[in-house]
């Protein structure tokens, strides 16, 4: 797994690490378990902040994973309950980041398997898009669905990539069941340039998962 650390909050884009090498990028609709993601990928209980209040994570924050090497965690978007001029701030923010982060290496979308590609999510898919930049879907919460239903909700968000022309994967993931997290990890892993883990590794992580109070 992906030994992730809390590095900074970044507020404004002028603050963002200057010696950053590569960065994964984490964006989603605010109740689609972005943070759950997180912190399942980088084998933490709370690193990425879990809150019942959905849009609550306001700034970018930064995790590293290795030597200036990082996780970034966006503000989660359509659900945010604050002042519209504090919604725009987040926006410019975002979009910034987005747009002009050279270390940006992919875009990793935490979309509902239950409700993927709304609006919004096709709104952001769309302009990211003009980057060039790769994207992988994650389809959350798939624990929500029989093995039918994954599997034709995996097929048809494929199909729709594939519609919007996007430069992009997808697949099932569940926090909960910690179901897709190889996967995922693997494809930060290659957009990072890391190293695959070791056996040796692979078996700390499975052992630190069986540790009481470990819920992923």
């Amino acid at each position: 797994m992906l030994n992730a650390s809390f590095y900074t909050t970044v507020a404004h884009i002028g603050d963002l690490p200057a010696d950053s090498v590569a960065e994964v990028a984490f964006a989603g609709r605010s109740n689609a378990g972005k943070s759950s993601a997180i912190n399942s990928i980088a084998l933490h209980k709370r690193l990425a902040f879990v809150s019942k209040t959905p849009g609550r994570t306001q700034h970018l924050n930064f995790f590293q994973v290795a030597v200036q090497r990082f996780l970034v965690d966006l503000p989660g978007y359509g659900f945010a309950k604050a002042p519209l001029e504090q919604q725009r701030g987040w926006q410019s923010l975002i979009g910034g980041y987005l747009a002009s982060r050279a270390p940006l290496r992919g875009l990793v979308v935490i979309m509902d398997a239950r409700h993927p590609f709304t609006d919004l999510d096709e709104q952001l898919l769309a302009w990211f898009h003009v980057t060039g930049k790769p994207v992988h879907v994650l389809l959350s919460k798939a624990d929500k669905l029989n093995r039918s239903e994954g599997t034709l909700t995996l097929m048809k968000a494929r199909a729709r990539l594939q519609e919007l022309g996007v430069n992009g994967s997808a697949q099932l993931f569940s926090s909960l069941k910690r179901s897709g997290v190889d996967e995922a990890e693997a494809v930060i892993r290659q957009w990072l340039e890391l190293p695959k883990p070791s056996p040796r590794e692979r078996v700390a992580a499975a052992d630190g998962q069986k540790k009481p109070g470990f819920r992923g």
